[in-house]
Parts: C-alpha cells; sequence; structure tokens
C-alpha cells in the first residue's frame, strides 16, 4: 500500500470549521447555559496558540537547536504546572501551589519522554524536535490532567473530612494511615480517564494520534502501532505524576508532628 498525499487544509476549511464552533457558542447563549463566551476565547486561544506553535516547531525543525527544543520544553511545562494550579478549587499556599504539579511532571513526562527517545525510538539526533516537542507534548497534555484532577480531589476531601482527619490523628494514627483512604480516592479519579482511554481505544474511539498519521497516509498498522506505544507512555506518565503530586501535596499537609494544617491551602 503506497503512501498517499497529504492532503492541505485551505483556510476556507478552517473557517467553515470554526463556523460549527460559532454555532455551539449561539446554541450555548440562547441556551443560557453561560459558557457561551467560554467557547469562544478557548477557540481563539487554540487558534492563536496552535498557529504560533507551528511557526515555531517550522524554525525549529530546520535548526535542531538542542538549548532551543530545551527551552520550548521548559515553557510547555511552565504553562501545565500552571493549568494544574488554576484547576484546583483548594490548593497549596505559596509556591507549593504551584511546584508541586510542576515537580510532579517533570518528574514523570520527561523522565519518560526522555526514556522513549533513547530506548525505543532512537532518533538521530536523540533530542530531535519533530520526535522530541510532540511526544512531551501528548505525555504532558495527560498527565497535567490526571495531576490536576488527583490533587482536587485530595484538597477538597481534606478540608471536608478534616475532623475525621484530626479524630484519627488523636487516636494514634499517623499522618500516612490518617489520609490513606483520600489519597487513595485522589489516585483513583487521576487515573479513570487514562483507563478509560486505554479502554475504549479502538472501539469507541479512534486516538487523535492514529488518526493523525492514517489521515498523513501512514499504513494503519504501523499507526496503531505508534497509538499504542503513545498510550502506554501516557498511562505510565500519568500514574506516576499522579502518585508523585498526591505524595508531595499530603506531605504538605502535615507537620513534622503530623498535625493537619489546614492554614496550608487557599480556601
Amino acid at each position: 500500500m503506497g503512501t498517499e498525499q497529504l492532503i492541505i487544509l485551505s483556510p476556507v476549511d478552517l473557517g467553515v470549521a470554526a463556523v460549527l464552533v460559532l454555532l455551539l457558542a449561539w446554541l450555548s447563549w440562547r441556551l443560557q447555559l453561560g459558557i457561551g463566551g467560554r467557547v469562544l476565547i478557548a477557540a481563539a486561544r487554540s487558534t492563536l496558540q496552535l498557529m504560533l506553535l507551528g511557526l515555531v516547531l517550522k524554525s525549529l525543525f530546520l535548526s535542531s537547536n538542542p538549548w532551543l527544543v530545551a527551552a520550548l520544553a521548559g515553557v510547555m511545562l511552565g504553562v501545565a504546572g500552571y493549568e494544574v494550579m488554576a484547576r484546583q478549587k483548594h490548593r497549596l499556599r505559596g509556591l507549593w501551589g504551584y511546584g508541586v504539579g510542576a515537580l510532579s511532571m517533570f518528574l514523570s513526562s520527561f523522565s519518560i519522554s526522555v526514556l522513549a527517545l533513547v530506548v525505543l525510538l532512537q532518533p538521530e539526533p536523540w533530542y530531535a524536535p519533530q520526535y522530541a516537542i510532540p511526544l512531551l507534548g501528548m505525555l504532558l497534555g495527560n498527565t497535567m490532567t490526571g495531576i490536576a484532577v488527583s490533587l482536587d480531589n485530595l484538597t477538597r476531601q481534606t478540608l471536608d473530612k478534616r475532623h475525621q482527619i484530626e479524630a484519627r490523628l488523636a487516636l494514634g494514627q499517623d499522618a500516612a494511615d490518617a489520609i490513606g483512604d483520600i489519597r487513595r480516592d485522589a489516585l483513583r479519579n487521576g487515573l479513570i480517564p487514562i483507563v478509560n482511554s486505554m479502554t475504549t481505544a479502538g472501539i469507541v474511539s479512534l486516538p487523535g494520534m492514529m488518526t493523525g498519521q492514517i489521515l498523513a497516509g501512514s499504513p494503519p498498522m504501523e499507526a496503531a502501532k505508534y497509538q499504542l506505544l503513545i498510550l502506554f507512555l501516557i498511562a505510565a506518565g500519568t500514574g506516576l505524576g499522579s502518585m508523585s503530586a498526591v505524595l508531595i501535596g499530603s506531605g504538605r499537609l502535615f507537620d513534622g508532628r503530623s498535625r493537619l494544617r489546614r492554614e496550608r491551602l487557599r480556601d
């Protein structure tokens, strides 16, 4: 089976798709859902961000400068860390409110990306931006969601069940035991999205990377293998990142004497 020619999208094609988003925003306004403006802002942001990213990647692919690749990766991590913080109703005060998510994503997504590039994909050079940036982007995007959900569940349930936690501490349990069920529940909630994605992949949904490769002309079996690799990497990154975030975050909720410190959370 030969490689099909890539179909180039015109501005008119994108405009037709954009009209559908405008229709969604109008329907949201008519139904008084209160999210019409947010839909338009999200569409405008994604358009601007993706067009700018396309220009940046075009230059980056031509140069393959490792420092530029590292700089773009750092920007991606910084923005992802902010998004994790913004998605929490109650978050840790100070730099920890931002640092827990960013550190957890760095430990998980970056390490798994390097492992995949050096051991599995083996591009030349190993930091080749056409492999490194898309791979890191997919890992950060999914890990970000898992970490945000896990931390939000952790802090929200800690405040809701603070009297129960303090009662357990008064009965002699240490901090880990007193908050253990909340940590487990937070981790389960953080892992549910990626578990559902793996469960339904190929039956209910055709994942984005596989769809993109098929549209670009790749053989379906090669596209399926790449998608499977990405799903496994995302699952590992989401799990490790969520576990790191919950362990670090729950540790910050107690002091050195295993006392719950609610003042470390923003209301």
